[in-house]
């Protein structure tokens, strides 16, 4: 893959923690929903440190949004949404991955997973499916800390609908009708499509979460092929 450089055009605060930024990218070959690019920085003493982001905006064009959650003690996440600004070049390749994706083809049913900021990828194939028109069914769950945690919330409710289920794991909104507390079986079960309109389930966050919720789903009998996962976390070098 070809490192190109793009351009910030734009950068929005998504949630208390995390920055959109919009590239123009020129020569961008296009992109899937779900996939990811690598963001290359290098100092001025030659030292590089390279991160993978997913791509949060649907196929358009040389566009390209990657939204960036900052980590505490990070290298590269403070840097990217604390210092860069409209007009700073950034160099990037990609896209990578074709497991985790969704295509405008696909009809079954679709239930979304997310965990923190693993709802980026999965903003991308609702945003790509509203830009294509497609009808598949469509269910989210997304789990965050608290209210301030959440990306897209607007937007999110807009795409999925009834579909869209937050869950709270630290602190519930006042009359929120679901007490903090982590997402269970029961609650996974009432908010997704059930294994016999066999869905393709996507499921993205931290590894425990994903691994936890992958093991729910295939224990309420979706079939294992149709769980599909991407997971992130210190040890991948996402800070």
């Amino acid at each position: 893959m070809t490192w190109r450089v793009g351009t910030v055009v734009g950068r929005r605060q998504e949630s208390a923690t995390a920055v959109t930024l919009v590239l123009q990218v020129p020569g961008w070959p296009g992109h899937l929903a779900g996939q990811h690019v690598d963001v290359r920085l290098t100092a001025e003493d030659g030292y590089t440190a390279t991160r993978s982001y997913s791509v949060a905006s649907a196929p358009d064009g040389e566009r390209v949004e990657l939204v960036v959650e900052s980590v505490v003690d990070g290298e590269v996440s403070p840097y990217l949404t604390g210092a860069v600004v409209v007009g700073d070049p950034l160099e990037l390749r990609g896209p990578v991955g074709g497991w985790f994706v969704w295509r405008p083809e696909q009809t079954e049913p679709v239930t979304l997973v997310a965990g923190g900021s693993g709802v980026v990828p999965l903003a991308a194939m609702l945003r790509a499916r509203a830009r294509a028109g497609s009808d598949a069914d469509v269910r989210l769950v997304y789990s965050v800390r608290s209210a301030d945690q959440l990306c897209f919330g607007d937007e999110l409710r807009a795409l999925a609908g009834d579909g869209f289920t937050p869950v709270y794991t630290r602190t519930a909104p006042p009359g929120w009708p679901r007490p903090a507390a982590r997402l269970d079986a029961a609650t996974l079960a009432g908010a997704t499509w059930p294994a016999d309109r066999h869905p393709s389930c996507y499921v993205c966050g931290p590894t425990g979460f994903v691994e936890a919720v992958a093991d729910l789903l295939i224990e309420a009998g979706h079939d294992p092929a149709r769980v599909r996962t991407e997971r992130f976390g210190p040890s991948g070098g996402n800070g």
